[in-house]
């Protein structure tokens, strides 16, 4: 599952642009690439780059104001009962990712990385930015690690930056999503995300 408007309701990196006095600028970016207007990667260095000079203490701060979607616990309750491995792929960031994740029990994360020089954002990511080729190479290493072929796998995502992977799964699923996702995917689902277990691939 992707993160950002996905498993969670907001995105992350318009609540940091909150904190640095950006965020009309960087929810203008966000729609953009969503859309799929502008290349993923070229708009988050854009963003973070608004966020330079933050103190690195604003991460705790939004991950304690970080929603679930509404039915991402139920969903994730129901898929840890049968046994159904869940991971998250973002490309928002890691710093909120994983404790996230680790709250829910997943544990298969992959977002990129704030860059922090004492103490502070610089505007950076570390490493390469996960942009929606990458997220489709994490669900196949995903795949891969938990033993499960590519056939079999479900992809949930919506914006652009989630086309690659909804495509390369076995089931892609669009859920409040951008019309260039919900015409790639296998289904569309709205409000809550749980309602995705009424769909004929989640039958039990």
């Amino acid at each position: 599952m992707d993160v950002d408007s996905t498993f969670i309701t907001g995105e992350v990196v318009e609540m940091l642009a909150a904190r640095a006095g950006s965020e009309e600028l960087v929810t203008e970016i966000t729609e953009r690439a969503m859309r799929g207007e502008i290349d993923f990667a070229e708009s988050l260095h854009e963003r973070v780059a608004t966020l330079a000079g933050l103190p690195e203490s604003v991460l705790a701060d939004v991950l304690a104001e970080v929603e679930p979607s509404p039915g991402a616990a139920e969903l994730v309750a129901e898929l840890a009962a049968r046994g159904w491995p869940v991971g998250l792929v973002s490309g928002g960031f890691i710093e909120i990712v994983r404790p996230l994740a680790a709250s829910f029990g997943i544990t298969l994360t992959r977002a990129n990385a704030l860059e922090v020089v004492g103490g502070r954002l610089t505007g950076r990511v570390s490493g390469a930015v996960v942009d929606r080729a990458a997220k489709a190479r994490t669900l196949r290493e995903y795949a891969a690690s938990v033993g499960i072929p590519m056939e079999r796998t479900i992809a949930i995502g919506d914006g652009a930056n989630d086309l690659d992977m909804v495509v390369a799964a076995g089931f892609g699923i669009a859920y409040n999503a951008k019309p260039l996702l919900c015409a790639a995917a296998d289904a569309v689902v709205r409000d809550r995300l749980d309602a995705v277990l009424d769909l004929p691939v989640f039958a039990p």
